[in-house]
Order: C-alpha cells, then sequence, then structure tokens
C-alpha cells in the first residue's frame, strides 16, 4: 500500500506540473486583465455574497430567493469543511511561480495551505446549490463559477488537482445539504384530490381582479398576453371584496392576481358561489400558491388551458355565538404574531419591509404581558396560539410547507406564558406537529375553541389583522374550494 500511494502521489505530482506549465505557458485572450481581478473577487466568498443578493433583489418570485440562499448555504457548508478539515489534513505546499507571467500572479499570495482550493470549492458549492433551486439561475452562475476556479491555477496559486478537488468538494457539499434540506421540487406537492374544472383555453371565460397595490404590474402585463381572451379588473384594495363578487357572478371561474390577503378574499368568494379560483403569484409571499405548487403565472394558465385543478380545505374562524364566519388559507394566530404584523404595517412605508419586520420582532418580543385566554376549555397565558390549514412539515431547520391542502386537519400550536418569549417561540418553530414541552405544546385538531379574550386583543388570518371577538370557534370546511393546478407539477 504505501508503495501504491507513493505512485499515485508521484503521477499526480506529475501531471500537476504538467498541466501548471502548459496553462502558464499559453496565451488566454482577454484573461490576464480579467481573472486575477474575478480570483480576488471571490476572496472571502464576497463575489457569492453580491450574486447572492443580486439574485434576491432582480430576480422573480420565490424560487430566485431560495436559490441565492441555497447557494450561501452550500458555500457555507463547503467552506466550513474545506478550512476545519481538509487543508489541516493535507498541507501541500503552494505551486512555483517561477513559470507564471508576473502580470497574471496575485499582488496578495495566500498564506494557507494549498489543498484543496477553497475558492473552487466555494464556486463549485455556491454554482451547484443555485442549480439544484433554479436552473436558469444555475446556468447565468457556472460559468462564472468555472472562471473562479480556473484563475486559481491561471494566477498559479493552487496545482490543478487542488481546483478538481475542491469542485468535487464543493459539489458534494451542495447535495448534502440538499440531503438535510430537500428543495421544493424534491417534495411531494399537495396533487390531490382531482376535481373538474371547465378548461379555458387562452382565459376565456375567465375573469381576473387584480390588486393594483400588491405589486403585482408586471404578472398582470404577463396574465393579459398568455390569457388575451380573459376580462382582466384591476381595482384598489378598499373595491376588492365589491369586484371579486362581480367577478364570481358573470365568469366560468374567477381569477385572483396578488398576495394571500387577496387571495383570501377571493377563496372566500369562490367557495361561497361554488366556482373555481385560479390564483395567480402577484404579492409579497404568496404562501398559498407555493404550497398549492404554483410559483409563476405559467402554472396558472397551463392548468387553466387543461381544466386541471385540486380540492383544498378552507379554514374558518366563527365569532360566537351566532357570529359572521371569516375565513383562512394558511394560519390563523392571536397574540405576537397579530401584534408583530400591525406594528410592521404602520412603519413598512416609512423604512421598508424588512427593517420594519426586524423592529417589529424587537418590540413584540421584549416580554411585557401574554395572552389571557380558555383554550379547549383550560384558561391559561400564552405568548401565542397558531393554528394552520393543514399540517406544516419541516423544511430542514424550520417548518413552513405543507404537503397537503385537503388533510381535514389544522395544525394547533400554543405557545405558554413564561420568560424568554423569543426562545419560546423559536422552539415551537423548529418543532414539528405532535410535538409538547414545558415550552409549547402542538396538536392536530378538527377544532378550536378560545374564550374570554380581554377587548382590544387582535387576531390575524392570512397576513389579515382585525379585532378578536371575546369568543371564537376556529375550525375548517373540508375539500370547500376547487383551484386550478397542473397535473404536471404533479
Amino acid at each position: 500500500m504505501p508503495q501504491i500511494r507513493a505512485r499515485v502521489s508521484e503521477l499526480l505530482g506529475s501531471w500537476d506540473r504538467q498541466v501548471h506549465h502548459a496553462v502558464a505557458a499559453r496565451h488566454w485572450p482577454l484573461a490576464e486583465p480579467v481573472l486575477p481581478r474575478l480570483s480576488r473577487s471571490a476572496n472571502h466568498g464576497l463575489l457569492w455574497f453580491g450574486t447572492a443578493a443580486g439574485m434576491a433583489a432582480l430576480g422573480r418570485g420565490a424560487r430566485s430567493r431560495r436559490a441565492a440562499v441555497r447557494g450561501m448555504a452550500s458555500l457555507a457548508l463547503a467552506s466550513a469543511a474545506i478550512n476545519t478539515i481538509g487543508k489541516r489534513s493535507v498541507r501541500r505546499a503552494r505551486p512555483l511561480l517561477d513559470v507564471v507571467p508576473v502580470i497574471r500572479q496575485l499582488k496578495r499570495q495566500p498564506f494557507t495551505t494549498s489543498f484543496p482550493s477553497g475558492h473552487a470549492a466555494s464556486a463549485a458549492a455556491f454554482a451547484t446549490g443555485v442549480a439544484l433551486e433554479s436552473k436558469a439561475w444555475g446556468a447565468v452562475v457556472a460559468p462564472v463559477a468555472a472562471s473562479v476556479a480556473f484563475s486559481r491555477v491561471y494566477t498559479g496559486v493552487h496545482h490543478p488537482s487542488d481546483v478538481l478537488v475542491g469542485a468535487a468538494l464543493g459539489v458534494g457539499a451542495a447535495f448534502a445539504l440538499r440531503g438535510a434540506v430537500p428543495t421544493r421540487s424534491q417534495l411531494p406537492p399537495p396533487g390531490r384530490p382531482h376535481a373538474d374544472a371547465p378548461a379555458l383555453r387562452a382565459g376565456k371565460g375567465l375573469v381576473v381582479v387584480v390588486n393594483r397595490q400588491a405589486g403585482s404590474a408586471d404578472s398582470a402585463r404577463l396574465v393579459r398576453e398568455l390569457l388575451p381572451l380573459a376580462e382582466v379588473v384591476e381595482c384598489a384594495p378598499g373595491e376588492l371584496s365589491a369586484e371579486l363578487e362581480k367577478a364570481a357572478g358573470r365568469g366560468r371561474a374567477l381569477g385572483v392576481l396578488g398576495g394571500d390577503g387577496t387571495v383570501n378574499r377571493a377563496a372566500a368568494v369562490a367557495a361561497a358561489r361554488d366556482v373555481p379560483l385560479a390564483v395567480f403569484p402577484g404579492g409579497t409571499l404568496n404562501h398559498f400558491a407555493y404550497d398549492l405548487g404554483i410559483e409563476t403565472v405559467q402554472d396558472t394558465c397551463r392548468a387553466l388551458a387543461g381544466g386541471e385543478a385540486v380540492r383544498v380545505d378552507l379554514g374558518r374562524f366563527t365569532p360566537g355565538p351566532g357570529g359572521e364566519p371569516g375565513h383562512f388559507l394558511n394560519t390563523f394566530s392571536l397574540g405576537v404574531y397579530p401584534e408583530l404584523v400591525r406594528i410592521r404595517e404602520r412603519w413598512s412605508p416609512l423604512i421598508g419591509g424588512w427593517p420594519a419586520g426586524v423592529l417589529a420582532a424587537a418590540r413584540v418580543l421584549r416580554g411585557e404581558h401574554p395572552l389571557e385566554a380558555e383554550v379547549q376549555g383550560r384558561r391559561r397565558p400564552m405568548w401565542l396560539l397558531f393554528a394552520g390549514n393543514g399540517i406544516y412539515r419541516p423544511m430542514g431547520p424550520a417548518p413552513g410547507h405543507r404537503r397537503d391542502l385537503a388533510d381535514g386537519l389544522m395544525d394547533v400550536r400554543v405557545v405558554h406564558g413564561g420568560r424568554w418569549p423569543g426562545l419560546r417561540l423559536l422552539a415551537a418553530a423548529l418543532a414539528g406537529p405532535l410535538s409538547r414541552s414545558p415550552v409549547h405544546a402542538a396538536q392536530l385538531l378538527h377544532k378550536v375553541r378560545v374564550s374570554g379574550l380581554e377587548p382590544g386583543t387582535v387576531m390575524a388570518y392570512d397576513g389579515e389583522v382585525t379585532p378578536a371577538p371575546r369568543e371564537l370557534i376556529v375550525d375548517k370546511q373540508v375539500e370547500a374550494l376547487t383551484v386550478y393546478r397542473p397535473q404536471a407539477l404533479l
């Protein structure tokens, strides 16, 4: 065995030298002003941080954001493995720079060991992670990643085998992360039970109501282009309910373009009128559309053309006694979350969405006073009561995806009152359904009774915040809504 290892090492060293000399001796058009700069820009992952930020800002929809996040997470995993294990295990010297033209050499030579290449690992990990979520973005990033990897040989700071092994480790890190945190395409989408719905080719017979303030101007334009026979009605939020009622009465199907709050209102109208709903994602979050498996306007258009639809459950909260019920497609909550939404909405026009969210979280998690309420006949202090329309499954370390939108169940979680509300809420978020602890409890239920709420208590449903009644019942209407969804996603 020692002889075999020595022979392999000798052959590898010989190959490295040959390739190193060949690259150094060859003239590469336009490479001299580009590759050294590109190599330096990838120091400490700065190039990839910038790329991820650009993808999140310029990309359309959640797929771009997921690709950016997965790319950076894959890079972090690869970098940690390289720097803690790889470079400490094999202390290989850097190549000699004698044959490398001075103009190509980096001004500051790296001082760490050569094997494996951290730059190549980071580049490959980022590009692979991005491609696993978005093939389009992967095709854009891959040439840049390959250029960064090659630049390490071109500038003479790595042996070719360092780069190849580093790239292989980067790809492996991205796939290892996918094993722990599946991509959305790996998850079984909620595709049952199938429902009958009319095929509306080119949108004939469809009336689409667009919330003008949902940030969906580009999506509305795309709907008009792809569905030229559809009637598209744009309205302000104050006109939304009336326009939805009109649209449901004169079309074979009701379409809606907006965020979760807009879709919530459309779903209630569609269920009451017994017409199928076509959801076009056009808001900020689009939780319902994404859990349904619809990420783009094109997805919905394919379903309309083929008359492909599924039935889903509709959450319901009914003030008692004898109150008018409201509905939710995603979540219903009492406690700190409604307050967080209210503060965020107050500040977001002034400082932006993300800063407002951070400010709101800091305000509500200071731990002033927990909510007092009677839940299922037992009075208790609590920081949060959460009811999800369907079971929220973990995607890696955090819950956030429903695999079945017609399971007849509610994912109910209660975060008990006590010290450190922020840690308690985090523990509840990381735990799955059916978990119990001194911090929180979670169960799958068909109905929840809440009473004894103090005046001024607020509740949130699908991102909307409103005053809560003194008592209410939260339950579900099973398979109450028909929604278009292409079978190709199954």
